[in-house]
């Protein structure tokens, strides 16, 4: 094994033991060809990257001057091969043995110092190893943090205005970085992939929440809205980054609690003045009359006098002044085929029926709004499983005592199970549940863990309405 004595005239050129060592591993001649025109560090550093043996000490010997700055601290390195320990002994001087080997930083630079290249920077050597600058940890995060308050200095910038009469964007951009809410993770998240396109993204929120601030509560759908601000028609929609910021946006704008459902996000963008498709919410209705400005609504009102079910959106909702319900009760069910089935059977008898679909769209809640508001009662009805009950259980949080849970009780689940086997992710929505009904009913859904459906009951449900309605 090489002494550092003999390590050192192999790298000042001469000859001796290590030069016909590192001839004899085809090293030879680079020593002297690694220092041509690149200067002491450049040189030092193209001979230790030429030689793998020293690839894994080097990344290691970065790693400890980004913690400390200087030349401080050990290396352990484990499992290590023969030519790894005989290239680190070359320089520090001394014999290393055992797979795991420990040096310090320092016996490794003072080593470099006494070859040919000396003297050498450390810094530079590792600079020029890496074909990089060499940071320490707190000054790339100094750097990022100072990148990070001029790119939000900027945002806010855009929208300072006179300093009198400041815009809500600018207070919602300043509010947003100095308290790291209101969607600050949202745009953080996209400004550490691509800084540009993050401004843009914040850059475009601000002038949606100008324009809406200028509009006074205009009412505009969210397509035409986005397409305006940024030449894309879906850019602001709820599963959007952009439709995300511009939420929280909102929420800072008119001091409200971030949306937690589809249908309070709606709210809370129609409370800026912005409509989303209208359309696409939607309820099935039977024997319902709807109130107007102008009166009883003449074209819902020709279904209701034909005793046929109709569709009503979330666009037909918004002349809508009232509802009536006969015998100011309702009854409302999840599926399709079980409202199809009432609405069939009891064509000649006064009752009304909503159908949901499933989860509670806008049109529902805004119908269910109506009704409610009007005095009647919600009889409501889903599928005795963990999906169907938090519907039922969500609405009765929302309407409370006007809401009237219907066949979900422990017997109408004993006559509605099927052979479907619920899962535990699907049965954990069960503990959710606050509604006292509901709750004993889960239990009894966590015994059997199979699913209750509507369809199993629709004779008693039928019986039901029967039972409490009068015959014409």
């Amino acid at each position: 094994m090489c002494n550092n004595r003999e390590w050192d005239g192999e790298l000042m050129g001469n000859s001796g033991e290590c030069a016909g060592y590192l001839e004899g591993n085809g090293h030879s001649g680079e020593c002297a060809a690694g220092s041509e025109g690149n200067g002491n560090n450049g040189g030092c550093a193209s001979y230790l990257k030429k030689h793998e043996a020293y690839a894994r000490l080097m990344g290691e010997l970065r790693k400890k001057w980004k913690s400390f700055g200087r030349i401080a601290g050990s290396i352990t390195l484990k499992n290590t091969t023969e030519a790894e320990r005989r290239a680190i002994s070359g320089i520090i001087g001394k014999t290393l043995t055992g797979e795991t080997v420990t040096i310090s930083f320092q016996e490794f630079e003072r080593g470099l110092q006494k070859t040919r290249y000396a003297p050498i920077d450390m810094k530079a050597v590792l600079e020029a190893y890496f074909a990089a600058p060499l940071q320490t940890n707190q000054e790339q995060k100094d750097r990022v943090q100072k990148a990070k308050d001029e790119f939000f200095e900027r945002l806010s910038a855009c929208f300072e205005g006179d300093g009198n009469n400041r815009p809500a964007a600018y207070d919602w951009l300043r509010e947003l970085y100095s308290r790291k809410k209101y969607g600050y993770q949202i745009l953080l998240k996209e400004w550490l992939k691509d800084p540009k396109a993050a401004e843009i993204l914040g850059q475009n929120t601000g002038r949606a929440m100008c324009c809406l601030e200028e509009s006074e509560g205009e009412e505009t759908l969210l397509a035409v809205f986005a397409a305006n601000i940024s030449g894309n028609p879906h850019y602001f929609d709820r599963g959007t980054v952009a439709g995300q910021l511009l939420m929280h946006a909102v929420c800072f704008w008119k001091n409200t609690e971030v949306p937690q459902s589809a249908y309070q996000w709606r709210e809370c963008m129609q409370s800026a003045g912005i409509v989303s498709d209208n359309i696409a919410s939607m309820v099935h209705v039977f024997g319902l009359q709807l109130e107007t400005a102008d009166g009883l609504h003449p074209a819902y009102e020709a279904f209701y006098r034909r005793r046929e079910p109709y569709v009503l959106t979330g666009e037909n909702l918004k002349s809508i002044t009232g509802a009536k319900a006969h015998h100011n009760t309702v009854y409302v069910v999840e599926n399709e085929m079980v409202f199809l089935y009432l609405a069939e059977n009891t064509k000649d008898r006064d009752v009304s029926i909503l159908c949901t679909s499933g989860q509670m769209r806008v049109a529902a809640l805004k119908l269910l709004d109506h009704l409610v508001k009007c005095g009647a009662l919600i009889r409501y009805s889903g599928d005795l499983d963990p999906t169907g009950m938090d519907i039922a259980d969500r609405l009765w949080q929302r309407y409370g005592n006007a809401v009237r849970l219907w066949r979900m009780g422990t017997e109408d689940y004993r006559e509605s199970i099927s052979d479907e086997v619920l899962n535990d992710r699907q049965l954990a929505k069960l503990k959710r549940l606050q509604n006292a009904i509901l709750c004993q009913t889960a239990e009894l859904v966590q015994k059997e863990k199979k699913a209750g459906y509507q369809e199993n009951l629709l004779k008693q449900m039928l019986g039901d309405v029967i039972k409490s309605q009068l015959i014409l």
